[in-house]
């Protein structure tokens, strides 16, 4: 299934089924409220929404409407909790080597992972507004996943069990504020502004053979002011959604409709390009000896679209945005 999400006035807007060429859509107020409800109630409403997808994709809905992505907001508005990783270990080693920093301990046995806001995500064409250009503005190109219950103390490999929809993301960073914050040992606060959704959650049998090994299959094609930056592939993945949700859940139990997020999509090939700034700005001190690279402006949009290894384009959507002054 794929689902999404309208603004009605309410915290958690109106939940939407899209058709599997998302040219169409259909409110299901009798099935979900929203899709936090609609994920918190799963194995309820599940069989429902099944039905209801198939009968819209038969072209059977008299109350279908046509789909217009840029009246979405981001498939969960907002979330009990948001935990991201950086599970493509590509992206932290280029940082230790670009900045001479120590490594982290256990870096490719443990996952790293930090709690963001999960109060106000954005939603896929929403104007992304930052209080200055000094901060070091930079898009950051994910997937995550959308749990339902999960108990402390899963293992990883009943930890995919517990997915129950796919997302793509852009986790905005400032990049000039994060050095002091993880100086503190308190981790990320200011640096790390509401993160934005592309505008389609999705069941997993979407992705067909892409979602495989817990991991997300597909390219990542980034665009800066409409120029090609990166098309790294998600299945350089080194830790597993499975792993990533254990250790999210290794001392608590995690609620119904937290999203885990993968981390930068990074590879080691120079010839992907990249998914966030700060990594292209490390591969040219390190190739070059100077950053060439600054960071985004006012004005400034990117959008990221996931595709198939054939070149199809993938099933979350397109994901595109401006950066403006906030007022």
């Amino acid at each position: 299934m794929k689902l999404a999400t309208l603004p009605d006035g309410s915290l958690d807007g109106a939940l939407l089924l899209v058709s599997r060429d998302q040219r169409q859509a259909v409110p299901v107020p009798q099935i979900a409220a929203s899709l936090l409800d609609a994920v918190q109630r799963w194995d309820q409403v599940q069989p429902l929404l099944q039905e209801r997808y198939e009968a819209l994709n038969q072209g059977g809905l008299t109350e279908a409407i046509v789909f217009d992505p840029r009246q979405c907001i981001a498939p969960l508005p907002r979330s009990p909790q948001w935990l991201d990783a950086s599970a493509f270990l590509n992206h932290g080693r280029l940082m230790e080597e670009a900045f001479k920093t120590p490594p982290i301990p256990h870096f490719d046995t443990v996952p790293v992972m930090y709690q963001g806001a999960s109060d106000d995500f954005l939603g896929p064409y929403q104007d992304v507004a930052l209080p200055s250009e000094e901060d070091g503005i930079d898009f950051e190109g994910e997937f995550g996943v959308i749990v339902g219950p999960v108990p402390m103390g899963v293992q990883a490999s009943q930890a995919l069990q517990a997915v129950r929809l796919l997302v793509q993301i852009n986790d905005w960073s400032l990049r000039a504020l994060g050095p002091h914050e993880m100086k503190t040992g308190f981790g990320f606060l200011q640096a790390k502004p509401s993160t934005a959704f592309a505008p389609m959650a999705v069941t997993p049998d979407e992705l067909g053979p892409a979602w495989r090994d817990g991991r997300v299959q597909m390219r990542l094609q980034v665009q800066w002011n409409g120029q090609p930056f990166g098309h790294p592939h998600g299945g350089e993945m080194n830790f597993s959604f499975g792993e990533l949700i254990a250790h999210a859940a290794r001392s608590r139990r995690l609620t119904a409709g937290t999203v885990i997020g993968s981390g930068t999509v990074s590879n080691q090939s120079r010839a992907a390009g990249s998914a966030c700034i700060a990594e292209r700005r490390v591969i040219e001190k390190i190739d070059h000896g100077d950053i060439r690279t600054g960071f985004m402006r006012f004005g400034d949009e990117v959008s990221m679209q996931a595709c198939f290894d054939d070149g199809r384009s993938g099933p979350f959507g397109l994901l595109q945005q401006r950066v403006v002054p906030a007022r």
